[in-house]
């Protein structure tokens, strides 16, 4: 479609800018909002059920959050699925009936998008960095966002030496990945270790069982995300970070934890994590707002409430999203809280069920 390709190609522009201000924002929220009202049919009915069309829409606010179980039970996709390049399923369940999916029409949104957040607050000026993944590879997780992350994470930066220790049937190699990072310690270079929360804290374990602690070499960073999910024993944030501090010598303040999901097209970092939780910041093209789970009125700064993200480079699905995530806005980023729980939670259900009440008029 020769108008979807115009509008992919000024948002690569968008995301390849240095910044933007509010207006430039506003500007191109706008614009993606009226295609996708134009032909995601399910957001389209959402909109009418609440009365908002492109026209009574006048920034990114007032666009209408999409809850996040919504990509379980329809297809957000302005593009037909089967002429787009990629899906990413939500995990959590075995059953493809029951995850969340994310369509891409073209992935290079997608790549740019990572390639910008992950440059700025990981590589942080550095080219490139051996880098170990505790995560499978991408072509065994094809519809994995988190496996495609680390893929391009290795494509782009990462230098000679660089390899993948965890797969998806056999689990984490911990003898070869322990000797790979003996031997970062004493060639002195810092390196990079990425990959699923959960995975470090085997790692912590494997190191804890012989008995040994590790000191990679000074500009090393750690990068986690996506928590425990049942696959690990869970660990309080302090005790986490405290614990990988002292298990591989990287100070707390290199120790990076990156909040993304499936549904999102973007992800968010923090500055290290001396202490926690620490502020999360995502780049230009994405907007954050906190917002009460029973009204959905935007909270001020340092209410608890539910996070909003505004996500332009997902195009193709909702650019906004409403997450089952409580968190504060503060410092010009948020808090991350943890899960909905409680009138959160239930303010979460009343939504979904909004949605699939629009979705089906």
């Amino acid at each position: 479609m020769p108008a979807t390709e115009a509008l992919i190609a000024k948002l690569l522009g968008f995301i390849a800018q240095d910044g933007c201000d509010e207006a430039g924002f506003d500007a191109l929220a706008l614009e993606l909002f009226a295609h996708q009202y134009a032909h995601n049919e399910p957001l389209r009915r959402f909109c009418q059920r609440r009365g908002i069309t492109p026209r009574r829409v006048r920034g990114w606010r007032d666009i209408p959050a999409v809850p996040i179980s919504a990509f379980k039970d329809a297809t957000l996709s302005c593009e037909p699925t089967a002429a787009c390049e990629r899906v990413f399923m939500t995990s959590g369940t075995t059953r493809p009936e029951l995850r969340g999916r994310h369509w891409h029409p073209r992935i290079a949104v997608w790549d740019a998008s990572m390639r910008g957040g992950f440059a700025r607050h990981v590589m942080q000026g550095t080219a490139r960095l051996p880098m170990a993944i505790l995560f499978p590879p991408e072509d065994e997780l094809r519809n994995s966002s988190l496996a495609r992350y680390l893929a391009q994470a290795v494509r782009e930066f990462g230098a000679a030496g660089s390899g993948w220790f965890v797969g998806a049937d056999t689990g984490m190699d911990r003898e070869r990945l322990l000797a790979w990072l003996r031997q970062a310690q004493q060639a002195g270079d810092p390196v990079a270790v990425l990959g699923a929360s959960f995975s470090f804290v085997h790692l912590m374990d494997a190191l804890a069982a012989r008995g040994e602690a590790l000191r990679l070499p000074p500009g090393s960073r750690l990068l986690d995300t996506g928590g425990y999910k049942g696959q690990s024993r869970e660990l309080p944030l302090e005790d986490f970070y405290g614990s990988l501090s002292a298990a591989l010598g990287v100070p707390r303040e290199r120790c990076i934890n990156m909040y993304g999901m499936t549904e999102l097209s973007s992800q968010f970092y923090d500055a290290g994590n001396a202490a926690v939780p620490s502020v999360k910041r995502g780049p230009h093209w994405v907007r954050s707002r906190v917002v009460d789970p029973l009204t959905g009125r935007e909270l001020p700064a340092g209410e608890r409430g539910l996070l909003v993200h505004c996500d332009l480079a997902s195009f193709n699905s909702s650019t906004t999203l409403l997450t089952e995530d409580v968190g504060v806005q503060q410092d010009g980023g948020f808090l991350l809280l943890g899960r909905a729980q409680g009138a959160q939670a239930q303010g979460c259900s009343l939504a979904a069920e909004e949605f699939l009440q629009g979705a089906s008029a």
